[in-house]
């Protein structure tokens, strides 16, 4: 309800011999004083003289032919909201000085903004209302906000009706971030969070909408238009190259993480299509390659995303994309200037030891390293040197010996970096799926015996089979037909791998056997060895030997499968369908956005330099040029929707079982898995916030199936965004409420639960890397060894597992990237924290999120006594780093906790 002052406007017809005259005045006096000004117009008219009884006549016959017509208006104030900063964060373009003053100039003119107010209502004739117009003037800087304000008065006609959307143009030469605009003191609120284009760059004017929401067969006539045309104006025609302005959302394949104009060794296959199923990343539109017409070339610098997916300069989030943007264009040349011999390792553990205790001689000016290392590392500068020092990890803080022992390797599979990975055994004997001819027997080399002989008496093998006591870490058919080809890369090397572990009566595991296998090569045969904890020096270190190589694939997979494919990767689709089919006042686009922010732009800079070719991953970890390859088979192979939800994820590795009577609903194999305890309260959490709120805005089921944006929006979720698994058949129907709630759970819960636990542990797990080594660059000494290799290892074994560790420049890259993604920036936006203005437009809503609120508000409490009870081993004991990844809360920096809405590092 608008609330300001109402002037009354009369229009009045005046009529004089030989002429016509309206005048439009707002008072009695006002209209007295119109008439005597007239009537002197009228004495002095063509130099005649005018006689008094004329005039007295004219008098009268004004009187007698006055009517009057009142129209109403209201005179409201707006209030825009704008960013201190217009200008790019990754882009180093500059506008010039012209620019800047025409700027200036304008909003001193106050014209820096012009808006148009939108009737929801159409006129008595069936047609939109003509629109309100009014010029935003500058009125400084607001302190307490931090953020520039603009004013303008709107005169609101009374029937023009109930304001649904605002036109905005924006005056200056350089775009400019408009975080809301407010009207009649917070009465009517636009929630914007949106970059705005010059009018010179492009004419159109950009359209928001209140923060009220509509369903699309409830939008108001006045706006139906308006909302598709909001919706064309951000899918584009699928040509051209994008521009750095632009708001345009688009698929296309992974095909610009290779760069064959460079070398043709970097080179790398499309991912997405028949040959190499992938989802979809957004359209750049950039040239192709000169060599390669269906590559995308590198050239353009930062890669286009839409401007909205840009990390805003208003917040402090920029941390983490500027910090891990100078890293990769700063920090890491900078050591791989210094550390010059690519294939140097570490010839001693205390030449680790040293990148904590003393670190690496840098230059600190090069590449303004100063202004990103204090927040990453440890920037020790003294008169003689500049010392880049790594801060200690907490694993290696807590206990420096725990990544040696058998059972934190174990642990570490429930309560680590990677609780995505260990099944239950179901089946005996264990049996792989590829084919025989070419990659030799199938049946693994883990016997009855082996297993019997480990536990000891304890049951035997089909009791433990019965009694899921049986767990597995599986990476022997996804990594064993990249074994040959890895091999023929210097310095890497690669086996099949499966790791059996037993659970034992305190609730903990403990390794049973390590099997490791080659494939047939050069005509050789099958090379398998099973590898058990031994009590013999010789055995012992190969048992370290062989989980040194596990701890490899278990890093990879876990940084390019339960990383990047099963969050980034997959979240992308949904950023791209969401804007293209779901209006910004529609109520699901409500909910996700919290959940979609920022994820586009993190992947852009994955791309630019992380799983690119020659980029971090595809140098560092033991697959190289093939890494990416491999996220591509596991997705062909594994990836499905509907198994992206916890509960459903967790059944299908066999961790839990459906059980009515259970907590949750499920009943854990394991009873102490520390992710999945933890995480089955967010879940919930989620599902219940979700639940109240699609119920809300949809109470039969048929508004579900009739909404056209909907429909639009998941069908182009399956059959383009995760187009190459359009046909596959479980993918679930959107009908009803409660299919609607599973699905937006499940995207709410990737992007966030999902993320969280494999991202934000990284440094902690990963920092000390003998405990996660991403590579391990030389084979098992006792696979087909020469005598000069076996007397080697024979003698100084430690050597060869040092040797086996990732290089010195492999290790400080890695950990520098570690170390960013790993961190919170000071203001990240933690899950059911911030309240989006449209919930708290509507008081059933705003309740539920305080609900939810108060609901993670107890999982923080659940879980902090939980990593205070001793009974729980695996997650509480002497040395061990507590779970908490799945803590809601946090503060900045590297805290090894904390849930932001997105997948924003």
């Amino acid at each position: 309800m608008l609330k300001t002052h109402t002037h009354r406007s009369n229009s009045v017809n005046l009529t004089f011999p030989g002429t016509s005259i309206i005048v439009g005045v707002s008072s009695s006096a006002t209209f007295a004083t119109a008439i005597s000004r007239q009537v002197a117009s009228v004495k002095k008219r063509g130099g005649r003289r005018i006689d008094d009884h004329k005039l007295q006549y004219t008098r009268s016959s004004i009187k007698a032919s006055i009517s009057t017509s009142v129209s109403t208006f209201t005179t409201v104030k707006g209030v825009i909201s704008v960013g201190p900063s217009i200008t790019g964060v990754l882009s180093s373009v500059t506008v010039g000085l012209i620019g800047t003053v025409a700027d200036c100039v304008t909003d001193i003119l106050g014209n820096s903004f012009v808006l148009e107010l939108v009737s929801a209502n159409l006129d008595s004739s069936g047609k939109e209302k003509e629109t309100v117009k009014a010029s935003a003037k500058s009125v400084g800087f607001d302190n307490e906000s931090k953020l520039y304000k603009y004013e303008c008065e709107f005169r609101v006609p009374d029937e023009f009706g109930k304001i649904g959307a605002i036109l905005v143009e924006n005056q200056h030469r350089k775009e400019a971030y408009i975080k809301n605009i407010v009207l009649d003191n917070g009465n009517v609120i636009f929630p914007c969070e949106s970059w705005i284009h010059s009018k010179y760059d492009n004419p159109d004017k950009r359209i928001f909408f209140t923060d009220k929401s509509y369903l699309p067969s409830e939008t108001p006539v006045g706006l139906k238009v308006l909302r598709e045309k909001d919706l064309e104006s951000l899918r584009g025609n699928g040509e051209g190259e994008r521009k750095s302005y632009e708001r345009i959302y688009d698929y296309d394949t992974y095909n610009d993480i290779g760069d064959p104009d460079t070398d043709s060794d970097l080179s790398r296959p499309v991912l997405g299509g028949d040959q190499h199923p992938y989802p979809r990343r957004c359209r750049t539109g950039r040239q192709s390659t000169s060599t390669e017409p269906w590559s995308e070339s590198r050239m353009a610098v930062p890669f286009y995303v839409p401007r909205d997916e840009d990390f805003s300069e208003l917040k402090e989030i920029t941390f983490g994309a500027t910090t891990l943007f100078s890293v990769l264009h700063g920090a890491i040349p900078t050591l791989e200037s210094i550390l010059t011999d690519a294939d140097k390792g570490f010839s001693l553990f205390k030449d680790i030891e040293s990148l904590y205790d003393n670190g690496v001689d840098v230059d600190l000016t090069i590449s303004g390293l100063l202004n990103v290392l204090p927040t990453l590392l440890r920037a020790l500068t003294s008169a003689a040197r500049n010392v880049l020092q790594f801060e200690t990890p907490r694993i290696k803080d807590r206990d420096s010996f725990s990544w040696y022992r058998d059972e934190e390797f174990c642990r570490q599979t429930l309560a680590g970096l990677n609780p995505y990975s260990i099944k239950l055994v179901t089946e005996w004997p264990i049996i792989s799926k590829l084919d025989p001819i070419v990659y030799g027997p199938a049946e693994s080399a883990i016997t009855k015996e082996i297993v019997e002989q480990e536990i000891k008496g304890f049951m035997s093998l089909e009791e433990a089979l019965e009694q899921k006591k049986l767990f597995l870490l599986d990476y022997h058919d996804l990594l064993l037909p990249y074994v040959n080809k890895v091999r023929e890369i210097d310095g890497t090397t690669l086996y099949g791998s499966r790791t059996l572990m037993f659970l034992t009566s305190t609730g903990t595991l403990r390794p049973l056997a390590i099997e490791l296998t080659r494939p047939p090569n050069n005509g050789n045969p099958q090379w398998k060895h099973v590898y058990t904890p031994c009590w013999d020096a010789t055995g012992a270190w190969l048992w370290k030997l062989a989980k040194a190589h596990v701890l490899a694939h278990d890093s990879g997979y876990h940084q390019l499968v339960s990383h990047w494919l099963r969050t980034h990767g997959s979240t992308e689709p949904y950023v791209i369908a969401t804007n293209r089919h779901l209006s910004k006042m529609h109520p699901i686009q409500r909910l996700l956005c919290p959940h979609l922010r920022y994820t586009m732009q993190i992947n852009s800079l994955a791309r630019l330099a992380l799983i690119n070719a020659g980029g971090t991953i595809d140098t560092s970890f033991s697959l190289r040029k093939y890494c990416m390859q491999l996220s591509s088979d596991a997705y062909a192979q594994h990836w499905r929707f509907d198994h992206e939800a916890l509960p459903a994820d967790l059944i299908n590795r066999g961790m839990a079982v459906e059980d009515e009577s259970a907590p949750h609903g499920l009943k854990l194999t394991i009873e102490d898995y520390p992710f999945a305890n933890d995480g089955l309260i967010l879940w919930d959490a989620i599902k219940q916030w979700a639940t109240t709120y699609v119920n809300h805005y949809y109470p039969q089921p048929n508004l579900v199936e009739s909404d056209q944006e909907l429909q639009a929006w998941w069908t182009e979720i399956r059959t383009i965004g995760h187009g190459d698994k359009k046909d596959e058949p479980w993918w679930p129907k959107l009908k009803t409420q409660q299919d609607l709630i599973k699905i937006v759970t499940t995207i709410m819960w990737v992007s966030s639960g999902h993320h969280s636990a494999v991202n934000f542990g990284q440094y902690d797990f990963a920092g000390y890397f003998p405990n996660r080594p991403t590579i391990a660059r030389t084979k098992m000494p006792n696979e087909d060894p020469t005598a000069e290799e076996w007397e080697a290892f024979i003698n100084k074994p430690e050597d060869l597992l040092l040797e086996s560790f990732p290089t010195q420049i492999q290790a400080t890259k890695v950990m520098s990237v570690l170390a960013v993604l790993s961190s919170h920036s000071p203001d990240e936006e933690y899950i059911g924290t911030n309240v989006e203005p449209a919930w708290a437009a509507e008081p059933t809503i705003k309740a539920a999120f305080e609900e939810f609120n108060g609901r993670l508000i107890e999982l923080e409490a659940i879980i902090d006594s939980r990593n205070n009870d001793p009974n729980l081993r695996n997650r509480s004991g002497a040395g061990l780093v507590p779970y908490q990844l799945l803590k809601p809360f946090s503060g900045p920096g590297l805290t090894g906790k904390g849930v932001p809405y997105s997948i924003s590092i």
